[in-house]
């Protein structure tokens, strides 16, 4: 059967983009590999009602695109972790402290810190986050790790430590490893009014991820709605268990094989897959230029653990729940009511891996417990999801290694139609609003031309 358009993933990016498609009137199949819809979105249901999400979680007031989304979907919001009473912890293999500052900061740290914060921002100011390729230090901005800047800036082994630690703790990969153009357009993307943190949960005042902006927010009615919610306007238009083999793109109609030998045509084909799996997605009919920008990018390897408990007990020593460690955890935060949710980073997932899997729980449990107390030995049900080794998903955020924003080129994100890109790897900035916002942004150029 000919369609309109066929979407590959039901993941948020592709559900966003086949909504809008169907409502522009298009005849519009989405193909998903798994069994069911919403990608690295997904949720469980305790036995009391509470819900535990598996997958991306939280947003913020910076996100308009999702959070337009979630208004047309009747979706309601209400404040994330960041409204957790209490102080976050740090754990590393010398000892756990609480609060401000970090238990390693000596004489003079906390002044560099707000100094290279205060440059940081100020460099990030220059960078156009829609072009940063026109920067006119672009390829030396590329070139150099966030770390490495650090050091060139003056920054004493403490704060680099706390920057690092930062960053671990959000799962992006290492920040010896992160180039610094992609840092700044990051921040450029989302400012944050450069009042929050270098990276990481930190409550310094002076610092430059804005919690509020960027992970203030949650849907009461779990994030994994959203995609259920799009899944059920689009009914049977979605087809589950349908892994998609290749892809022939050309302007008098593009042809799409499945895994088992099935083709579908459409006059056009939007690409929602993460940029891992799409690899192995042989595509034929665009440009050598355009498939070397989408194979260049890379994500981080990480999981996620999530432990529900039937209270908050960490609260019961002052805490909030937060956390950043040096670990294999990379940190905690509260998701819900004595619900903890934690980020396994990339530096650190072989060993996740490497552990036999009945003894993955216990142990990141006794990491919990070695910030919270004996209490996190008692969760009523833990869930790990590996999403690094996810055949479907390969992967978590982008991760821009030194010299990639460059190699990926100005052709990242945008469109060589009848062939069209989403998903969260294709926006600078936000896990589910890249997704959404990429989304809907491919639906409005496939729409307009027609």
């Amino acid at each position: 059967m000919h369609h309109d358009v066929i979407v590959l993933g039901a993941g948020l990016a592709g559900l966003a983009a086949a909504r809008d498609l169907a409502a522009g009137g298009a005849d519009v199949l989405v193909l998903e590999a798994r069994d069911r819809v919403g990608g690295r979105v997904e949720q469980a249901t305790l036995p009391d009602g509470r819900l535990v999400q598996l997958g991306g979680e939280v947003v913020g007031r910076a996100h308009t695109a999702y959070l337009a989304l979630a208004a047309e979907l009747g979706l309601t919001l209400v404040p994330s972790y960041v409204a957790e009473p209490g102080v976050i912890a740090r754990a590393t293999p010398e000892g756990v402290s609480a609060g401000d500052p970090p238990h390693w900061f000596g004489p003079g740290d906390d002044a560099c810190h707000r100094r290279v914060t205060g440059a940081f921002a100020t460099l990030a100011r220059t960078v156009d986050p829609d072009d940063p390729w026109s920067h006119p230090d672009a390829p030396a901005l590329d070139e150099v790790s966030v770390a490495g800047w650090l050091r060139a800036e003056g920054a004493s082994p403490g704060v680099v430590r706390l920057w690092e630690i930062g960053q671990l703790a959000l799962a992006s990969g290492s920040y010896e490893r992160t180039s610094l153009l992609s840092a700044l357009r990051k921040h450029a993307a989302v400012p944050g009014g450069d009042r929050a943190a270098a990276g990481g949960h930190s409550s310094d005042p002076v610092e430059h991820y804005d919690y509020e902006d960027w992970e203030g927010l949650r849907i009461a009615e779990g994030s994994a709605a959203v995609a259920l919610r799009m899944a059920d306007e689009l009914g049977a238009r979605i087809r589950l268990g349908a892994p998609v083999e290749a892809v022939d793109v050309r302007l008098a109609g593009c042809s799409v094989h499945l895994f088992g030998g099935e083709r579908l045509t459409a006059d056009a084909v939007v690409s929602a897959l993460p940029v891992g799996p799409l690899r192995s997605v042989a595509v034929t009919g665009v440009s050598d230029r355009r498939l070397a920008s989408l194979h260049r990018q890379r994500q981080a390897v990480a999981a996620k653990f999530a432990a529900a408990y039937d209270k908050p007990f960490w609260r019961e020593s002052g805490h909030n729940g937060l956390s950043e460690c040096e670990g294999v955890l990379g940190s905690t935060w509260p998701q819900s009511e004595g619900v903890l949710s934690a980020l396994v980073p990339p530096e650190r997932y072989g060993v996740l891996l490497s552990t036999p899997e009945e003894r993955r729980e216990r142990e990141l449990l006794a990491e919990i417990a070695r910030l919270y107390g004996d209490d996190a030995h008692r969760p009523l049900r833990c869930w790990v999801r590996m999403w690094g080794t996810d055949p479907w998903t390969q992967g978590y955020v982008t991760q821009w290694t030194p010299g990639d924003v460059m190699a990926v080129g100005p052709l990242h994100g945008t469109h060589e139609p009848p062939f069209y890109v989403c998903g969260s790897d294709q926006w600078v900035a936000g896990y589910m609003e890249g997704a959404v916002r990429t989304g809907r942004g491919a639906a409005r150029e496939a729409l307009r031309r027609g």
